[in-house]
């Protein structure tokens, strides 16, 4: 498997990167979409970000449009939006693909590490409830999927779109990361 901090991706701005420069630090690793019925969420994203930020953490933001085509945007268009209608100043990353055949060695390597999405049975019975498939596990099953990576790298939470940024389960997974050495 492949270290995570050495995956290539690249930023918003299309430079090529690792996330090497995240090691050490508590990461929120999200992938987000502009049309979604989840998309306030990155004003509650924005809010964690800068409560946590000075302690040694980040939240990291990967467009996807592998559901229902909702973020169809080009990836200016993309942080434009973010800036303009949430004032998103979190790091977010070139447009990737999170499920799939085509899926990003990134969310490969998460959904490999950690198969199991916390509450992920309750986000199925929603994508149902609008007639939606939900994909297979262990995939991502929907826009704003989080998971929480400490400063070694390792997944300590994979949580579920409906688990929003300021539930308990997130501010707990991420103070707990945060308080260890």
């Amino acid at each position: 498997m492949s270290d995570f901090y050495t995956i290539p991706v690249n930023t918003i701005k299309g430079e090529a990167t690792t996330l090497e420069s995240y090691k050490g630090k508590v990461l929120l690793v999200v992938n987000v979409a502009s049309k979604c019925g989840l998309t306030k969420q990155y004003e509650g994203l924005e809010k964690l970000y800068k409560t946590y930020q000075e302690r040694g953490f980040e939240v990291l933001g990967f467009p996807a449009n592998d559901f229902k085509g909702q973020e169809p945007g080009t990836d200016e268009e993309i942080q434009q939006f973010c800036t303009s209608t949430y004032d998103v100043t979190f790091p977010m990353f070139s447009k990737i693909v999170v499920t799939g055949a085509d899926k990003h060695p990134l969310y490969a390597h998460l959904t490999s590490a950690e198969p199991t999405t916390v509450q992920r049975e309750a986000m199925e019975t929603m994508l149902r409830g609008y007639q939606i498939e939900p994909t297979a596990a262990p995939e991502v099953v929907w826009n704003f999927e989080k998971f929480v990576i400490g400063r070694d790298g390792q997944i300590a939470a994979r949580l579920a779109p409906g688990i929003t940024p300021d539930s308990a389960a997130i501010s707990e997974a991420v103070e707990a990361e945060l308080a260890k050495a």
